[in-house]
């Protein structure tokens, strides 16, 4: 692809990195008792009540599979090698999020997707996903192992320093950061594309190579804000490697974003233009093309004032220039797809089932 030659080696002279633009460039608690009554054990006894009930920290048969069930798995013929992380229910895995799954074939009718999960690695899941295998698309729930996924790697003893009690997970829901963690990891150790759940494919990812999308970018076109819904990585890639040494080193459970979004724009900021790092960054209307704030307008069907042309405009872009769409779920989840609407156009367009797509 023109892009990875073009930045090859991030051979860049200023240190301002500007994103090329897209024509040079054709996402229950479990109480655990600690006995002991010292300021310390009352601390661990703290720290563990709120950890959450994953089964994700379970080892069992299941997880010993890992590893060769991937290495089955992708050992077809896989035009693209996908990955997503579903670390809640397998009954909250809905039609928004089977409408991206059915993209990812949309545009890649040969490529494969793991799905690492443990809820979904069930009869349950194998029914939610049997209407795809029904029609040959190779997709696949699989039960993670997270200490193998992480040993040997900056976020071994962080991920030990969890499970035991050591480290307080914060706040915000720990399986929030163990995906942003988890998808780090699966790249690092296979290589791959990661997508958010909340991610519309909308063209061929067959050409992307070592590639980051950015969020946002200023005036002068210099990116401002990266995001992590959409990675595409070799596997050993050093700036994987970076990504999983800066969120072990400055985790925060307490900010959101703090391990996510923000952790990626903190490493590429600081490697951006060293020698060794061989990555891409894409303008924000590869994978980011509609903000958050402004998402819930393709929802709607368009207004008699300005909105027309907006839409018309927008669904021109997202068809000449975006990969995909991230639908930032935490401000769409519970919006209705309109009949009419620029969404439901889209999801028209790259659906495979295309089932209930105006109640999802």
């Amino acid at each position: 692809m023109c892009a990875y030659s073009i930045i090859s080696n991030m051979s860049l002279q200023s240190a301002a990195f500007k994103v090329l633009p897209i024509s040079f460039i054709i996402s229950t608690q479990r109480n655990m008792i600690v006995e002991g009554d010292s300021e310390n054990d009352q601390f661990h006894r703290g720290i563990l009540r709120k950890l959450p009930e994953n089964e994700i920290f379970r080892s069992d048969e299941l997880t010993e599979k890992f590893h060769g069930r991937v290495q089955e798995f992708f050992n077809h013929k896989c035009e693209v090698q996908f990955f997503m992380t579903w670390i809640s229910t397998a009954e909250s895995f809905g039609t928004r999020q089977i409408l991206a799954v059915e993209s990812v074939f949309k545009a890649h009718p040969h490529g494969c997707l793991m799905i690492l999960s443990r809820t979904l690695d069930s009869a349950q899941g194998h029914m939610i996903l049997k209407p795809l295998l029904d029609r040959g698309f190779k997709v696949q729930a699989v039960t993670p192992d997270l200490p193998f996924l992480l040993k040997n790697t900056p976020a071994e003893a962080w991920f030990n320093d969890i499970k035991s009690g050591e480290k307080d997970p914060g706040g915000i829901p720990l399986a929030q950061n163990l995906s942003n963690l988890m998808r780090l990891a699966a790249l690092y150790k296979y290589g791959g594309v990661y997508l958010d759940t909340d991610f519309i494919v909308l063209k061929s990812f067959k050409g992307l190579k070592n590639t980051i999308g950015a969020q946002s970018i200023n005036s002068a076109k210099n990116w401002t804000r990266l995001n992590n819904a959409v990675l595409v990585f070799d596997m050993n890639h050093p700036l994987l490697y970076k990504f999983i040494e800066e969120f072990a080193l400055t985790f925060d459970g307490n900010k959101w974003g703090h391990n996510g979004p923000y952790m990626v724009s903190r490493v590429v900021h600081r490697v951006e233009g060293r020698p060794g790092y061989n990555f891409t960054i894409l303008p924000p209307v590869a994978f980011y093309p509609v903000d958050w704030i402004k998402i819930v307008r393709l929802f709607k069907v368009p207004s008699q004032q300005a909105d027309p042309k907006w839409f018309e405009v927008k669904l021109q872009e997202l068809n000449e220039k975006s990969y995909g769409l991230h639908l930032w779920n935490k401000q769409s989840s519970k919006l209705m797809v309109e009949e009419g609407s620029a969404m439901g156009k889209l999801l028209s367009e790259h659906c495979v089932l295309c089932n209930q797509i105006y109640s999802s």
